[in-house]
């Protein structure tokens, strides 16, 4: 499993494959191709190195579109961590089995069970990782 560092080429150059393989068939990158994005990432270089290479790629597609203002550091944290616990805990062959087995994770909505709005949409958040103050991850919770 290779191992990739924020900021590096090959960071840079495993993000831009992925990006590739995700948005070949169609050309966009919406919510979908997101999770499909961070589900290979996740399978490729592990949760940890899949919040790097996910976030450094993402950032720096916004400030290649212009827009660096639309990362968001807590929302893509979160979306990989939600990803890499689903496809640790059921392996799938496939990005669309894996999709119907965990059709909430399409749902661009499903960070609002874990987060207030104004908790997301606070300079802290968009900036630094905020833990969850509406609901905690459900392998978080302190029953379990």
């Amino acid at each position: 499993m290779s191992k990739t560092e924020p900021g590096t080429p090959e960071n840079t150059r495993v993000f831009d494959e992925l990006m590739a393989e995700v948005t070949a068939s169609t050309g966009t990158f919406g919510h979908r191709e997101h999770i499909h994005l961070t589900w290979l990432a996740v399978r490729r270089v592990g949760m940890p190195a899949a919040v790097a290479l996910v976030s450094d790629g993402i950032q720096r597609t916004a400030r290649y579109a212009g827009a660096p203002q639309k990362y968001h550091v807590t929302v893509s944290r979160a979306w990989v961590v939600l990803v890499a616990h689903h496809a640790a805990e059921h392996q799938q062959p496939d990005f669309a089995a894996f999709a119907e087995r965990h059709p909430a994770l399409l749902d661009k909505r499903l960070l609002t069970r874990f987060y207030r709005s104004a908790t997301l949409a606070d300079a802290q958040a968009r900036t630094s990782w905020v833990e969850p103050d509406l609901a905690p991850f459900p392998w978080t919770a302190p029953d379990r």
